[in-house]
């Protein structure tokens, strides 16, 4: 990855933050009824309007939001490789924790060399699992309180 200063390597500035913060209120008040933007885009005399579908315009929101509230940011494409660390990170677990998940063969991976691979999407679906899973978990509980 190329040094060139972007919120992919670095904590966003305080002023950033509050811009980002501004940005995504003023978006978050123009979404159309289904979600989507429609934004104008001016340089110089010339101007252009961009139609972002809502799952775009749901994806620059939470960009400005995790941005707004000071937080580094990276936009992981969904066939990409991860390492390791960057896989846990995602996870919000540790590294030792996910190399037990690979290890356990609940998330595939690949080498490269003699460095572990995983696939974003594999993250992305073992996430999901992992999150539906203490979903219906915490439906159970509040069901069996109710009977109670």
């Amino acid at each position: 990855m190329p040094v060139d200063g972007s919120l992919s390597e670095r904590l966003p500035t305080p002023d950033e933050a509050e811009k980002a913060r501004t940005a995504s209120t003023l978006l978050a008040r123009h979404r159309d009824r289904r979600g989507g933007l429609s934004l104008r885009v001016r340089k110089g005399a010339k101007d252009a309007t961009v139609e972002l579908p809502p799952a775009i315009s749901h994806l620059v929101l939470d960009l400005l939001l995790a941005v707004g509230k000071g937080e580094a940011v990276a936009l992981v494409p969904f066939g990409g490789d991860l390492s390791t660390q960057q896989a846990a990170d995602m996870l919000q677990v540790s590294r030792p924790f996910l190399v037990k998940l690979i290890e356990n063969k609940e998330i595939p991976y690949h080498k490269v060399g003699t460095h572990r691979r995983i696939r974003a999407q594999d993250v992305f679906a073992y996430r999901q699992r992992r999150d539906r899973t203490r979903n219906d978990a915490l439906t159970r509980l509040a069901r069996l309180k109710q009977e109670v």
